[in-house]
């Protein structure tokens, strides 16, 4: 698909056209990456599914927004091309924040990973005795570098979070990120789903900190059945877990060029997507 709109970026889910007026369209495609690669098996539906959760979500924290004084980039969903449209936000330019804020309220994934190494995430120490699934104390926060195509985020302390942004930078985007973390666990919570981690991205207008990118998707973070929590495990879940899962078991080395996915694989997949969309939201995808 082509827009007759100048490109400005292409990264592994999403091209970025210039809008014009500072203004950029956002476009969610239906490819999916994992460990850092795209695979080359689209999933039907996926990028409407990324875009009418996240312009949900963005709706949903307005408030938390608010409450300190920031924003989200949304302009429309509506007004944009009609070959793009129920996949596309238009949104306002602006200059990003050069790390990636993740909250975690349960120990899965990399975190998992280190914390049985070092008992700690990066410089976020945490009690003994947790195992894959457990739920924190308290949610953290555990920044990671924006890592190009291919290239692979790197965790950061808070420490090097100063050094890039400024320590009331640093501070106000690691207060804002566990806010919308706590207000998206407790929406998920309600819908009977458990919201283990997420990543968000902001960028900056004037002084306010502004939302961006998608938000609160099963591309963006970790979704468990609620009723299917049960910790010392890896987790049933709504996100591209099953993909992982699958290129594992594969054989796949992470390094050559990514097999294609099978139909079924594919389809279990569309299926969880529209599910954690559908149980979020009340509403039916089709």
């Amino acid at each position: 698909m082509t827009l007759d709109l100048p490109l400005v970026a292409r990264g592994k889910v999403r091209e970025v056209y210039d809008a014009g007026e500072d203004r950029l369209l956002l476009v969610a495609s239906d490819r999916i990456s994992a460990y850092d690669h795209v695979l080359p098996t689209p999933i039907p539906d996926k990028g409407a599914v990324l875009t009418r959760l996240s312009v949900w979500w963005f709706d949903q924290l307005a408030d938390v927004l608010a409450a300190f004084g920031a924003t989200h980039h949304l302009l429309s969903a509506t007004d944009v091309p009609a070959e793009v449209a129920g996949r596309a936000m238009l949104v306002r330019r602006l200059e990003m924040a050069p790390v990636e804020c993740v909250a975690r309220g349960y120990l899965s994934g990399s975190g998992t990973v280190e914390y049985r190494r070092t008992g700690a995430i990066v410089d976020v120490e945490l009690p003994a005795g947790l195992v894959e699934g457990s739920r924190l104390p308290q949610p953290v926060f555990t920044p990671s570098t924006k890592a190009e195509v291919g290239e692979h985020d790197e965790a950061i302390s808070f420490a090097r979070t100063v050094e890039l942004v400024g320590a009331d930078q640093a501070e106000r985007l690691r207060d804002l990120t566990l806010a919308l973390y706590r207000r998206g666990h407790e929406v998920a919570q309600q819908a009977g789903i458990v919201l283990a981690d997420t990543k968000f991205e902001f960028g900056v207008a004037g002084d306010a900190l502004v939302l961006a990118d998608e938000v609160l998707t099963p591309d963006s973070s970790r979704f468990w059945p609620a009723v299917t929590w049960s910790p010392g495990a890896v987790q049933p879940s709504y996100d591209k877990q099953f993909v992982r899962d699958w290129l594992t078991s594969s054989g796949w080395d992470r390094q050559s060029p990514p097999p294609e996915l099978p139909a079924d694989v594919v389809a279990a997949t569309r299926e969880r997507y529209v599910a954690a969309y559908e149980a979020l939201t009340g509403s039916s995808f089709d």
